[in-house]
């Protein structure tokens, strides 16, 4: 139960991160998110650190979900074709819905992981399936191995430009960008 509880206030307080932004982000607005009393957050959460915490380790544990998920619904891309089309659809959700929302938690939690080492070692990226179809599909293409791991981080560095772009000045990812980046990562 008190798993379960935890889950539903860090969700909820993903939700008023991406709705007030980091200074709405507070105890009380975290129980009117997910209809509990007052004071709930906090015997769960008892400081802002520990709510931020929560709230970061909730969001890395949604990304992890929905790129392993996209890995098992799409092809391992063999084209640049397909490379750009599976980046393509990961921009476009990101940029809309329950995506846009997460987005807009993620980059509000980096910038506060600047000042806070606990939360920079949590949203440190991971493996997933992405990443991982990214370098195979680099070395597939002839990249040297020296230079798989270097080029998959700043093509998937760019990826995240993209979308802190599309974010901030509305709209989505410019076509031809996506394919403008493999291109780039493949010479």
């Amino acid at each position: 139960m008190a798993s379960n509880r935890r889950t539903l206030l860090a969700d909820a307080a993903l939700d008023v991160l991406a709705d007030e932004g980091v200074r709405g982000l507070t105890h009380r607005a975290v129980d009117r998110a997910a209809g509990l009393p007052p004071g709930s957050t906090s015997a769960y959460f008892r400081t802002r650190s520990a709510l931020l915490t929560a709230l970061v380790t909730r969001l890395v544990e949604l990304d992890q979900a929905e790129l392993q998920h996209l890995a098992e619904q799409l092809p391992a891309p063999r084209s640049t074709g397909d490379l750009v089309d599976g980046i393509t659809l990961l921009t476009r959700h990101r940029l809309t819905g329950e995506g846009r929302r997460r987005s807009l938690a993620r980059y509000a939690c980096t910038v506060e992981s600047v000042r806070d080492p606990e939360l920079r070692e949590i949203l440190v990226p991971r493996e997933n399936a992405g990443r991982e179809a990214v370098r195979r599909f680099l070395t597939a293409h002839g990249v040297p191995d020296a230079d798989v791991e270097a080029r998959s981080r700043v093509l998937l560095s760019c990826v995240d430009g993209l979308v802190f772009d599309g974010l901030v000045n509305g709209g989505e990812v410019p076509p031809g960008a996506v394919e403008g980046l493999v291109v780039a990562a493949l010479r």
